[in-house]
């Protein structure tokens, strides 16, 4: 039996009563299917790193994906999302006979109900108990006493997040004040030094999509403290929102305690 269902952006996606062969193109989503029900992924992008032990098939990367070898895998549905994967994929694959259900995710509060919908109405699953225990652990108030940020996304040029996104209302929920909130893109790009010139209580750097290390990024800023940690807290919406909150305060706390602190 199929039915049909519509996707985050209104398009109507027939799909069996209960999807059995899933591929997906977002590696938040991939962690989110495979941590619900491993057995029915069964092709995800080179870049879908979690769980690390995941053993399905590779299809290239999220914004090329090989569309002929996902049609090979005969999915009953293809998971994609509106800004990490391309449109002219979602067409080829569409054309190619393949459902495909799109997500768009802009907010924790988008990702909730995204991937409840994704779960009931496009698997036909029923609600995870990990995605629940993570809607409670949203609800809970802001734990930051209003620190001016910058959350830094890329380097050569300087990328950070800006308005309308997933990872500033994260930033937002923890009780923080996003220095781009107002920007008129959604990641705007900014001059070198320009960071760290603002006044900033921390500036964020993550491990993704720009992998900030030790030795590369911290580097640029002299006046202002630095947290660097996991990027999955700030960009995935999977069951890396179980820990995100608890691990971002812990990390820009750290950061702006060890720079109040007098020196030696």
């Amino acid at each position: 039996m199929s039915r049909t269902v519509v996707d985050d952006l209104g398009t109507a996606v027939t799909v069996p009563d209960v999807c059995r062969r899933v591929v997906s193109l977002v590696p938040s989503i991939t962690e989110s299917i495979a941590e619900t029900d491993r057995d029915a992924l069964v092709g995800a992008t080179q870049w879908c790193e979690f769980p690390a032990d995941l053993d399905v098939t590779r299809v290239r990367g999220t914004k090329n994906p090989d569309w002929k070898a996902i049609v090979a895998l005969r999915p009953d549905l293809v998971v994609v999302n509106q800004e990490e994967n391309r449109e002219i994929d979602v067409r080829r694959l569409r054309d190619a006979g393949v459902p495909v259900w799109v997500t768009r995710i802009e907010s924790v509060d988008d990702a909730l109900a995204s991937l409840s919908r994704m779960f009931t109405d496009a698997l036909g699953w029923p609600v995870p108990e990990w995605l629940g225990q993570a809607e409670l652990a949203w609800q809970a108030p802001a734990e930051l006493d209003g620190p001016l940020v910058a959350a830094v996304i890329w380097r050569n040029p300087w990328m950070v997040v800006g308005r309308d996104t997933f990872s500033g209302d994260v930033l937002e929920r923890l009780g923080c004040v996003n220095a781009f909130a107002d920007a008129d893109s959604r990641y705007p790009t900014v001059e070198d030094g320009t960071l760290d010139a603002l006044g900033l209580d921390v500036v964020l750097l993550p491990s993704e999509p720009y992998r900030f290390t030790d030795g590369d990024g911290p580097d640029a800023f002299s006046r202002t403290p630095t947290a660097l940690f996991d990027g999955r807290l700030l960009t995935w919406y999977g069951p890396t929102l179980l820990r995100a909150r608890r691990e971002l305060v812990a990390a820009i706390a750290t950061a702006i305690g060890t720079a109040d602190r007098p020196s030696d």
